[in-house]
């Protein structure tokens, strides 16, 4: 991928904390590029600032200081209105715990970001991507754990996102279901052609990568490729 062009250029990046107790440094001078199309995994110990990177790269925080471009616009200097279309426009995001509706079907919670897109999928073929087409009327009560993370997945994919964030999407399931919501995310992502960040603790998940970020004391202490991608099912859990 040495030609792809860049998605994210990300230059001294600072995130500081204010606490009772005074400041804590999330982030400390992170320098990273993010190309277009990649899986980019970001691995490190609880604390050391994959998340709030993550956070700050999907416009859910804000920088303290540097600069974070998504293309030719710096999300560090971006309006409210800005970043909220930037996430409405260019952003889906899968997080550890599920956030369903539980009072609507695994079609209608599809169908809530579908609605606000401006070029979405349709929602059942969001949830066939992921293999849920038979589960389209079942509420999140009615599905796994597994199945409901899957519900997420098609809900961040539906409306076609350039870049799919993910923070820690199978650390609240067993190793049989974690396997099956990582096949969905690499499946829709080379379906739509979304660039996925995943962060995770767990150094198993570095396998599906094409490079792999590692983080230690808010800065990006190693970035590595992988010269053979596995697939979800062939990772040593």
């Amino acid at each position: 991928m040495a030609d792809a062009e860049h998605l994210f250029e990300v230059r001294g990046l600072t995130k500081t904390y204010r606490t009772g107790a005074g400041e804590v440094a999330a982030l400390r001078g992170v320098d990273l590029d993010i190309l277009k199309g990649e899986m980019l995994v970001l691995l490190g110990p609880s604390g050391s600032g994959k998340s709030t990177l993550l956070n700050v790269l999907g416009g859910l925080d804000r920088a303290s200081g540097g600069q974070v471009m998504f293309g030719d616009q710096d999300l560090a200097q971006a309006s409210e209105v800005e970043l909220t279309r930037y996430r409405r426009r260019a952003v889906g995001f899968i997080f550890q715990f599920f956030n369903l509706s539980p009072s609507l079907t695994a079609l209608e919670n599809v169908e809530l970001i579908t609605e606000i897109a401006d070029n979405p999928m349709k929602p059942a073929d969001a949830l066939a991507l992921v293999g849920l087409q038979a589960r389209l009327d079942h509420f999140p009560a009615q599905l796994s754990g597994g199945e409901q993370q899957r519900v997420a997945v098609a809900r961040a994919i539906a409306k076609r996102p350039q870049v799919l964030f993910c923070d820690e999407p199978t650390g609240s399931l067993d190793s049989a279901s974690g396997v099956r919501v990582l096949q969905a995310i690499t499946d829709v992502a080379a379906e739509v052609g979304t660039t996925t960040l995943i962060v995770t603790h767990n150094a198993v998940v570095a396998g599906l990568a094409d490079r792999v970020v590692r983080f230690s004391d808010g800065a990006v202490a190693s970035v590595t490729a992988n010269a053979d991608r596995l697939t979800p099912s062939e990772l040593a859990w």
